[in-house]
This record gives C-alpha cells, structure tokens and sequence, in this order.
C-alpha cells in the first residue's frame, strides 16, 4: 500500500486538470439552475468516457509510448487530425481556467485589476515555475492541493444540507434536453465533466515524465473516482445554496467567484471563509498550471511526429504561443468569464467524437490482443462515442435553427 501512494503522481495531475472549471463553475451552477437531476449526467459522462481516460496511462505503461505515437502508428493523417482537434482547443482551454483563477485572485485580493490582467501575471508565473520546476514541482505540489481541496469539499457537501434559506417555488427550473437552451447547458456541462477528452493524451506523457510503474492503474483510479465524487459534491453545494433562491449566476469571473465562496462559507460558517478561498484559488491554479504544463507538451510531441523544422525541445516555445494566444482571447474576445467558459467547454465537447475515435482505432486496429480495454470497455466505448456524436449533431442543428 505504501509503494501504491508513492506511486501517486500523473493521477492526481489527471484530478488536478480536471477538477477545476468543471467543477467549481459548471456543477455549482448546473445545481444551481436544475437542482440534483444533473448528477445523473455526472455518473453517465464518467461512464462513457471512462476507457477513453484509462487508456492514456495504460498504453503509456505497456508501450513505453506517448498517444501522441500511438495515432502515429495509425499514419500521419491521424497526427495532423490530432494537431487540427488541439489547435482548435488549446487556446480556448487555457483562457477559460486562466479567467476563472483570476477571477479567485479579484475575489481574494480585492484588486481592481481586471480579470484578463491578472491573468497576464498568472500565466507568467505559470511559465517561471514550469521552466525552473519542471515536472517534479507537479507532482509533490499536487498531492498537497488535492488533500486540501477533498476535505474541504467533502466537509461543504455535509454540512450544505442544515442550510436555511429562503426557497422561491416558480425559480425552480425544472431541466428539458428538448429545449435550446438546456441542450446547449448539458452540452457545455459534459464537455469538461470530468475533462475534456484531450486529458488521456496528457495523462500518457504526465506517465513517461513520472517514469513506468506497475501501480499506474491505481493512480489512475484515484484521480477519476475523486474527479466524479467531488463532481457530485460541488453540484449538491450549488443545488443545496442557490438552487430556487431566484438569485442569477453572475457571468464575471469575480462576480461568479464571490457567489461560489459565499456558497461554501454559509455551509461551513464564516470561520472557514479563508480556509475555502485558499483552497478554491489552489484547486483553480493547480488547473491553470498543469494544463499550461500539458498542452505545450502535447504539441511538442505532435512536432517530433511531423517533423517540424524546429527544434525537438519546444515545451517553451509552446508555452509562449499558449499564453501569447490564450490572453489575446481575453483581452479582446471574450466580454466575460461566463462566455468564454460557455465557448470554451463546448469546442471540447464538439472535437471529443474525433478523440474517441482515434482511440478507439488504435486499440482495436493495432492492439486489439493487448488487453488495453476489457470486451465491456470496447463496448462502452462504442456507445460513447454514438452518444458523443448525437448530442453534438442535435446541439450543432439547434444552433442552425
């Protein structure tokens, strides 16, 4: 068992990534709005989405290889189709938890400062610790975050149902997948429940960086249950503070920051208004870190296999073009927090069929007797890549109409 913990690393990376604008923004607010009826989106894109993340750590440990090199094998086609899905999300990603952290800063602060400012000062911070601390400050730096932010969470979610509040029975929405503007919620809500399907491809290379164990399964498990239980905590929080109190979701990013603090401290008391700000702004920077950490990766990798005419060593050149488009984004684009994560979840959400279906290619075509899926994970899969198509399709002839 202690071997196991020690072992802990690219898991909890998967955790820190994921739980962050999915969590502290989109399932406090899908509570919220609709109540509990939304945890069962929780659990099912936890279900489907399942072989999809395991399969980033599993072939990293059996194959010594990065996904990156798995749709190699497949041919280029299947490279540059990868470089077209991250190009088309990198920014977009990066710039929606980058706005959310700061609007935490703003919250904590009490700055002026606009949103897309501090989110300069943030992503040179980022950039200053990646380049000294490379891997290893991830790593030990996450296990403390992770801890922080479970008991906390766990301790709101118990403590959110002795709260006493007024209940306004006609702001009780009540959800329909049949009507737009639902749809278009539930779309932006899974897009990133519990990540975006690019989080296997990071999990493969965060696997190489931690160098191969035999306990990868493990790590891995950790970090996806804990994703879905704190998931489900932070949707019953919103559900049990502000669902049917008429009060509106602010859309800027230190709007929306004091109403989840405010949530979290009539839970707990005003003792821990602190103690939950702190552990609300690590949980959103930890995010903001590890997904400028990962993506730059990503597309170095992606460089090696097609061969472009730069040097192999690009993680900070990427982490420049990453930061250097991510806040043009916010400066000039995006007129709020709640736009830019609305966009943002949604591209993932679009691009996740062309994701699953690279995967789902490169076990059954090219490691089909390596057991990297069980026969009801390829199966799981299958379904969700059907469900991954649907829901797009339907959100993409909304839209039209």
């Amino acid at each position: 068992m202690l071997n196991q913990i020690k072992s802990l690393g690219p898991g909890l990376l998967y955790a820190g990534a994921a739980i962050g604008v999915s969590h502290l923004v989109q399932s406090t607010k899908a509570g919220a709005q609709y109540g509990y009826v939304l945890i069962i989106a929780i659990l099912l894109a936890h279900i489907f989405k399942y072989p999809f993340f395991a399969l980033g750590p599993r072939y990293a440990n059996l194959t010594g290889e990065s996904l990156v090199k798995g749709y190699a094998k497949m041919g280029k086609w299947a490279v540059f189709l990868l470089l077209i899905l991250t190009v088309c999300t990198m920014f977009t990603v990066q710039a929606a938890v980058t706005i959310v952290t700061a609007g935490l800063v703003q919250k904590m602060t009490g700055t002026t400062l606009s949103a897309p400012v501090i989110s300069l000062f943030l992503l040179s911070l980022c950039f200053l610790i990646l380049q000294v601390g490379k891997f290893s400050i991830l790593d030990n730096l996450m296990k403390v975050i992770m801890i922080i932010l479970s008991i906390s969470t766990v301790a709101a979610f118990v403590f959110s149902f002795g709260v006493d509040r007024e209940v306004i029975p006609s702001a009780k929405a009540i959800f329909n997948i049949t009507t737009n503007k639902d749809l278009s919620f539930l779309i932006a809500f899974v897009g990133w429940m519990p990540a975006p399907l690019d989080i296997a491809i990071w999990h493969s290379i965060w696997t190489l960086a931690k160098g191969k164990t035999t306990d990868s399964e493990f790590d891995f498990r950790i970090g996806f249950y804990g994703t879905a239980i704190l998931g489900i905590c932070f949707l019953v929080l919103g559900a049990n503070t502000m669902y049917g109190s008429g009060i509106s979701i602010e859309s800027s990013a230190g709007g929306f920051a004091s109403q989840l603090i405010d949530a979290f401290t009539s839970s707990l008391g005003q003792w821990s208004y602190w103690f939950i700000l702190i552990a609300a702004f690590t949980t959103m920077f930890s995010t903001t870190l590890t997904c400028y950490d990962a993506i730059p990766r990503v597309m170095t990798h992606i460089g090696l296999e097609l061969s472009f005419p730069i040097k192999s060593n690009t993680n900070s050149l990427w982490r420049i073009i990453l930061g250097l488009g991510s806040l043009v984004i916010l400066f000039f684009f995006v007129k709020n927090m709640r736009q830019m994560v609305t966009f943002a979840t949604s591209i993932s959400f679009l691009t996740a069929p062309a994701l699953a279906f690279l995967s789902y290619r490169l076990v059954y075509k090219h490691h089909n007797k390596s057991n990297l899926w069980s026969k009801a994970e390829k199966w799981i899969a299958l379904v969700g890549i059907v469900i991954l198509l649907t829901l797009g399709l339907l959100h993409l002839m909304s839209l039209a109409k």
